[in-house]
């Protein structure tokens, strides 16, 4: 199958990957000092109402379709809520960079989750794909499944948040909500803001400012309401609703690499010899999925007239 991507989508991925990979540390960062579902009560809230006012902002509606809203909760509670939840309890659990590892096998379970869900073909080159992001993942754990071992809690709370964000991404492609991507994303956020901030403000003691925190967590919530939910969430439903469960997923594939060289950087996490490894298997797996086959043909079709 031959799958053109267009070069704004491309450009797309490559920052999503690269700001969601600096994440990790900063997540690690501001959870040291404020209480998990208080963090996210304002990185939901937050992007919900920044992305509404750029809706209104560019004249797009926020009325949803008649008939779209069992389709739009259990998208935004699988792909959005879940997500956040796992994730912010998950994180200061484990190391940053092995978080990002977990988190994102979402890829494989997005293309189980596509070809399940969203009656995707589950090409060769797919699983092709599939194989060498997860071989890459392998690597990356390496000798360290056995201090994984010693945090079940944490690690089932990332590989939980991944397979949530993958079957969340199917239901987004097997029942479309048809409105402004803007407006889209600012509901996907909105709707699973609101059981989080009242989990917070039932469960959580302590103020919900976040300029009671040192500057360093206190610029890392400003980079995840700002930069990750308003910025990154546009982003990520402009990719996942224009291409295949399977493309858009194995196109993150970048983002643990980016996060564990950001945690090395911030964290002084070392990269070791399996970094650089599980780089080449992640650079290999999107170039299967995401170059087109055609270029693939042309070159070999050169090779033999030579």
């Amino acid at each position: 199958m031959n799958e053109r991507i267009p070069l704004q989508l491309y450009v797309l991925l490559a920052m999503l990957s690269v700001v969601w990979g600096c994440n990790w540390p900063i997540l690690k960062i501001v959870l040291g000092e404020m209480a998990p579902m208080h963090f996210r009560s304002w990185c939901l809230g937050g992007g919900a109402v920044g992305l509404s006012l750029l809706a209104l902002a560019t004249r797009q509606s926020l009325a949803v379709p008649k008939g779209a809203w069992p389709a739009l909760i259990a998208a935004s509670l699988l792909n959005v809520g879940a997500w956040n939840i796992c994730v912010a309890f998950g994180v200061p659990l484990l190391e940053s960079g092995r978080a990002a590892i977990l988190s994102f096998t979402f890829p494989v379970w997005g293309v189980i989750a596509g070809a399940l869900i969203a009656n995707e073909p589950l090409t060769r080159r797919r699983v092709v794909g599939v194989a060498l992001g997860l071989a890459a993942v392998l690597v990356l754990i390496g000798d360290d499944l056995a201090a994984l071992g010693r945090s079940p809690i944490g690690s089932s709370l990332m590989l939980g948040a991944a397979v949530g964000w993958a079957i969340g991404t199917a239901v987004m492609k097997r029942w479309p909500v048809r409105m402004p991507v803007l407006s889209y994303t600012a509901w996907q956020i909105g709707i699973p803001a609101i059981p989080i901030i009242l989990i917070a403000a039932v469960n959580e003691q302590g103020s919900f400012n976040p300029f009671s925190l040192s500057l360093w967590p206190m610029l890392g919530v400003a980079y995840n309401v700002f930069i990750c939910f308003v910025f990154c969430y546009w982003a990520w439903m402009k990719v996942a609703t224009s291409l295949p469960v399977a493309v858009s997923s194995l196109g993150t594939l970048f983002v643990p690499v980016i996060g564990l060289i950001s945690g090395a950087l911030v964290l002084g996490e070392r990269p070791h010899l399996s970094d650089y490894v599980a780089l080449v298997l992640v650079v290999a797996s999107m170039a299967v999925v995401l170059i087109p086959a055609d270029v693939f043909s042309r070159r070999a079709k050169r090779a033999g007239a030579e």
